[in-house]
């Protein structure tokens, strides 16, 4: 399985396209949709980025709740409904709804984080102060990830 990986800040033209970054789109070159579904995070000022593959499994793993339950009308309300498909152009830029733009505070550039299997579009001063917070964090962390080979 291919992650996304790295951060890479890119410049939103004119038009509100943004180019994707190549790393990331070579990861997403075997998907049947040619691009990316994005919605607003929940937990950040921040877009969530995913591809098509990963919104079908959120939607199996959703499918384990009852379907008239509050919480299986929360989640498909805030992320399905919530959710574009943004399909990438010759040129492999996408177009950036502005509502989310908006919500995340992106205006002229924008920046991909790389989250494994998936990715968040920030602002990149913002994630910048987020990213060294959560450093902070780690640092002051007792337990420490453990990796299993």
């Amino acid at each position: 399985m291919q992650l996304f990986l790295s951060t890479f800040q890119n410049k939103i033209d004119k038009k509100g396209r943004v180019s994707v970054p190549a790393s990331f789109r070579a990861v997403l070159s075997d998907q049947t949709f040619q691009g990316i579904v994005v919605f607003r995070s929940l937990t950040h000022p921040a877009i969530e980025g995913f591809s098509m593959t990963r919104m079908e499994k959120l939607s199996q793993d959703l499918d384990q709740l009852d379907a008239f339950s509050q919480d299986y009308e929360d989640w498909t309300a805030s992320i399905f409904a919530d959710s574009h498909q943004l399909p990438f152009d010759s040129e492999g830029r996408v177009q950036l709804p502005e509502i989310f733009c908006n919500y995340a505070g992106i205006t002229d550039v924008v920046a991909f984080i790389g989250r494994g299997k998936s990715f968040q579009l920030w602002n990149p001063s913002t994630f910048e102060m987020y990213q060294n917070q959560a450093r902070d964090r780690l640092k002051n962390k007792e337990h420490g990830l453990r990796v299993v080979t």
